[in-house]
């Protein structure tokens, strides 16, 4: 037979904390000794402090003074503490350090307004006394089925959980109260050593061919333990001592696990593990007291160690070292991220390296920090990289003079705002909570500074996408870029570590005055190479695409014979031009306008004038389109005559506007010394 001793049997800090001082109080004092209830679920040890002359006594009326009052390790609320001082008794709280933070949550969030909701059970000394804290107004429920009973609450929700609590039926409440009601905040008051004695008994009842549970009958964990090892092995037995083994041949089982309640002293256990030994008649792999002991480590304040994350809450990480007592970890000695998520970022049962702050927080708990152990490794990984020019990512915390701190692998590093980014940056807060690419440029372990640089990086990366572009470049190739600033006369554009110009021209087929009409800096943009200058390290840019040139559509619409309605857009002295489509203009001649002869276009038109013209020529490839207004709807001056309207014989009319320069210089410089 094997036998699987679980290395949490026995009692817990809060349980052994309480016993212990009413034991020293019988030591000390010929006082009267009262505890309110049994000072623990266990009759051997409530039998053996009544040898000493201790008490338990059920309500604060059966005390008489003087004398002292144990508060267990169960806690009460204030108005039965009030009640005892008010006999005259002096009373000693040895309520579990768990309780008591829940005692003291439950009354700070009760004065903020909240709606407290107990998960547990209603009855237990735990929960009555935790519901005191609260004027008595919680809800209190232990299952998903009550969660649909609750009434409908406006007010911000507040749930705890008793110390004892089943993880898995703590969860599923939780997710139960999310879907119902949408102002909940929970605070995970499970007992980290009740969490790992039952995850324990958990793992152990599932390998095992019987099971027994040592524990107090009215010992609520006790039971709890009872019933989830009953859920994987059915020959499993609760006992309070060795002489309630059950009669049963034990020979006849490979292995045998055995797990305690927190109230089980180990002398019981004790028992239990020789009685077991007698009716086996054989050694045991590990006896009790090995593996009690192998179970234990030895820790000093200052020391790393490995542990296993057992439970969180928003304040603490619950950690197993193997020792007598868990350790915790404030949050803030986990992570020196400020957006650290506990939900998301922390699993149980992972395994991490620690460091002992104090192996005695004064509660019995070993205090931890993470970041301590995080900054010695991160120094070997900062130096490293320092050395080998090797980049780290560096998560931004908070902008100071003159630059940020940022933190990586657990060392702050301080990034001057002259290296933070190849370009003038005027708000750095706009870094903060991003993580940047650094290479560190300064290191001084003993002054604990470490200075990067993003500049270098980002310097380094553009010089080596500029080799790149250079080395492949050519007319018509395409690229993503990036709009990096923005001219009277164009915008340019980065194109992966080079800058190239879209010229006013190339950025839309429409006329604009600014680039700020089509596009904005940061805009992410395709251009296209059009011409470019290695020696000048130059590039001109195309922006606008040939599918949205305005004449190839102008080309599928019209045709000469068409009547077209446009808007006056330019007057000049041979005519008027016109808009018949965004982009495109055609020209009315003067000629073309009106039937009588006009001096000017300006006698009978205005710019933003809508009128109605035919289109009499059309060249797309030359962009020209010839309007003739006065095949339409003639134009005349108010009182003209038509005949005014005739035309000098011989006269040949224009129909288009053509401005040829054929003159060279030479040839005007020549006529001008003729006249």
């Amino acid at each position: 037979m094997e036998l699987i001793i679980a290395d949490s049997a026995g009692f817990c800090f809060g349980v052994n904390n309480a016993v212990k001082i009413v034991f020293d109080l019988a030591a000390e004092t010929n006082e009267r000794i009262y505890t309110l209830g049994p000072i623990i679920h266990n009759e051997q040890v409530v039998d053996k402090l009544a040898e000493h002359g201790v008490v338990a006594i059920d309500n604060p009326g059966e005390a008489e003074g003087p004398a002292k009052v144990i508060i267990r390790a169960h806690g009460v609320g204030p108005g039965t503490i009030k009640q005892l001082q008010e006999r005259g008794l002096e009373v000693v709280n040895a309520s579990c350090p768990y309780v008591v933070k829940i005692q003291k949550l439950v009354s700070e969030k009760y004065k903020d307004g909240y709606q407290i909701i107990i998960i547990g059970d209603k009855k237990h000394p735990e929960i009555i006394g935790i519901n005191g804290w609260c004027d008595n107004t919680a809800y209190i429920i232990e299952t998903e089925e009550q969660v649909n009973s609750l009434p409908h609450m406006e007010k911000n929700i507040c749930v705890v959980a008793q110390t004892t609590f089943i993880r898995e039926k703590w969860e599923k409440i939780i997710k139960s109260l999310n879907k119902r009601f949408e102002n909940v905040i929970k605070f995970d008051t499970i007992c980290n050593a009740t969490d790992k004695r039952q995850v324990e008994a958990e793992k152990i009842s599932k390998e095992v061919d019987m099971m027994l549970v040592i524990g107090g009958l009215n010992s609520s964990n006790t039971n709890k333990l009872y019933e989830i090892c009953r859920s994987n092995c059915e020959r499993t037995y609760k006992i309070q001592t060795a002489s309630d083994i059950p009669p049963v041949d034990i020979k006849k089982f490979k292995k045998i696990g055995i797990t305690a309640g927190a109230s089980t002293p180990d002398w019981v256990i004790k028992e239990v593990i020789h009685k077991m030994s007698e009716l086996d008649k054989q050694d045991f792999e590990m006896s009790f007291a090995d593996a009690f002991e192998s179970s234990l480590v030895t820790l000093t304040t200052g020391q790393i160690t490995k542990g296993k994350i057992i439970g969180y809450n928003q304040s603490e990480v619950f950690v197993d070292l193997g020792f007598k007592s868990d350790g915790i970890i404030p949050i803030q000695e986990f992570s020196n991220d400020p957006d650290f998520n506990p939900e998301k970022s922390l699993k149980v049962g992972d395994e991490i390296d620690v460091f002992v702050v104090r192996v005695n927080d004064g509660e019995g708990n070993v205090v931890l920090s993470k970041t301590k152990v995080d900054a010695v490794k991160g120094w070997d990984t900062i130096e490293s990289a320092f050395e080998t020019k090797k980049p780290v990512a560096v998560k931004i915390t908070e902008k100071v003079n003159g630059g940020v701190i940022g933190i990586s692998s657990g060392v702050k590093i301080f990034i001057p705002a002259s290296q933070i980014s190849d370009r003038f940056v005027k708000d750095l807060s706009e870094f903060v909570k991003q993580v940047l690419q650094v290479q560190i440029i300064e290191v001084n372990k003993q002054k604990r500074k470490v200075v990067g640089s993003s500049r270098v990086l980002i310097e380094k990366n553009k010089e080596a996408a500029s080799n790149e572009i250079w080395n492949s470049i050519e007319v018509g190739k395409t690229y993503n870029g990036v709009v990096k600033s923005l001219m009277d006369f164009g915008a340019f554009v980065d194109i992966g570590g080079v800058d190239g110009l879209v010229h006013l021209s190339e950025l839309s087929w429409n006329k604009i005055k600014h680039p700020s009409e089509v596009v904005k800096v940061g805009d992410e943009v395709v251009v296209s190479v059009l011409e470019f200058d290695r020696d000048k390290k130059r590039i001109s840019l195309g922006y606008k695409k040939q599918a949205d040139n305005p004449w190839n559509k102008a080309a599928e619409k019209y045709e000469v014979g068409n009547v077209i309605t446009g808007k006056v857009v330019r007057l000049v002295p041979f005519g008027a031009f016109v808009e018949i489509e965004q982009g495109v203009d055609g020209l009315v001649h003067i000629s073309q306008i009106s039937n009588v002869r006009l001096g000017k276009p300006g006698d009978v038109l205005k710019v933003g004038q809508m009128v109605e013209a035919k289109i009499t020529e059309l060249d797309i490839e030359a962009k020209k389109i010839s309007l003739s207004i006065k095949e339409v709807n003639p134009i005349d001056p108010v009182g003209a005559k038509k005949e005014e309207a005739a035309v000098e014989p011989g006269e040949e009319i224009p129909t288009e506007h053509k401005e040829e320069m054929t003159n060279t210089i030479g040839e005007s410089l020549t006529d001008e010394d003729n006249k």
